[in-house]
């Protein structure tokens, strides 16, 4: 039986750490590992030259699009392996239903994302941003001293996620040590579904309004679109934050800096939309917002957990196994 012609195809600047050599070495023992060099177009002479002993296509950030010209091109195409999250976007409809089957590394990327979160929530509860601030524009502690008898902390304060998606559940399980009350609002579970995970269930304009911090972990759907908008943010309690490292399409932006503008809320902000804000954005320069640059998923070497999960699903592949992350053509509906 011949071994199955593998090759990669995603941005080397952006996948940096994704393939260390020992992983390439192991994607070389369990096929044909054409080239080391990831292919970033599939219109040149090499990739059409790779393409066409190609059975495993290993894609990544950065990828270009696979739709028919790489099904005609790898006309035994039998794996899309995805070192990366979502894709939705990236491979077209026609693989799937090709025959071709498809996976991918959300469970690995969704790790660091639920670390983020736990670590916002945690800075979060104490407002160690805004003593940081005070500390450091006073150089003195004559206000953050009166700042640790104000209504703070982490004992017994409410959470409120939006959304049980791979990640939000990740959240769940790491809040458990601590002594928080955790609401959930998500419309495909049950009452007892969540009590099963820990979990109180309640509609948005009650976690909304029950919630001292609120964290998103729903999908970018039209039916997501804005639903975190002014009447929902009006809900929130004076002094609540709210974190987003979800999808920026979700929240109605401004209606989010016109409530910061007040003072009234916090946020912690990885995403925005656009990706990168105007650079004239208040996003930048209130005070009561923590704005990071979409960092909370895989970085550095927590890359590699990515190009992990993928080798690993190119070992179930050949060796016979059913893919553990295999997706299809009607998860896409529901992908971030």
């Amino acid at each position: 039986m011949s071994r199955p012609g593998i090759v990669l195809a995603m941005h080397p600047a952006r996948t940096q750490h994704v393939f260390p050599d020992g992983l390439l070495d192991r994607l070389g023992s369990l096929g044909r590992l054409l080239d080391r060099e990831p292919l970033q177009t599939f219109s040149d002479e090499r990739a059409r030259r790779l393409l066409h002993d190609t059975e495993i296509l290993v894609t990544g950030w950065g990828a270009p699009h696979v739709g028919r010209d790489v099904l005609s091109a790898a006309g035994g195409l039998k794996l899309v392996a995805h070192a990366a999250g979502t894709v939705k976007g990236l491979i077209g409809e026609e693989v799937f239903r090709a025959g071709v089957a498809v996976s991918h590394a959300a469970e690995a990327n969704a790790i660091p994302v639920a670390e983020f979160t736990l670590a916002a929530i945690l800075f979060a509860g104490k407002q160690v941003f805004r003593f940081r601030d005070t500390y450091v524009a006073d150089r003195n502690r004559d206000r953050t001293h009166p700042m640790q008898r104000l209504a703070i902390g982490n004992y017994g304060r409410t959470v409120g996620l939006v959304g049980a998606s791979r990640i939000g559940r990740r959240v769940i399980n790491l809040l458990k040590p601590f002594d928080f009350k955790v609401i959930l609002f998500d419309p495909t579970l049950s009452a007892s579904e969540c009590a099963a995970i820990g979990v109180e269930k309640v509609d948005l304009d009650t976690l909304m309004s029950s919630a001292d911090i609120v964290s998103l972990h729903a999908p970018s759907l039209p039916s997501t679109h804005h639903m975190i908008d002014t009447q929902k943010l009006s809900l929130m309690k004076d002094g609540a934050t709210l974190i987003n490292t979800a999808r920026g399409a979700i929240v109605d932006e401004q209606a989010l800096l016109a409530t910061l503008s007040t003072g009234r809320i916090d946020a912690i902000i990885d995403v925005t939309d656009p990706e990168i804000p105007d650079s004239r954005s208040a996003f930048y320069d209130l005070p009561n917002v923590f704005l990071t640059p979409h960092i909370a998923g895989a970085v550095g070497f927590e890359r590699t957990r990515l190009g992990e999960m993928a080798v690993n699903e190119i070992n179930r592949h050949v060796s016979g196994q059913p893919l553990q992350y295999g997706i299809t053509v009607a998860d896409l509906d529901n992908m971030a």
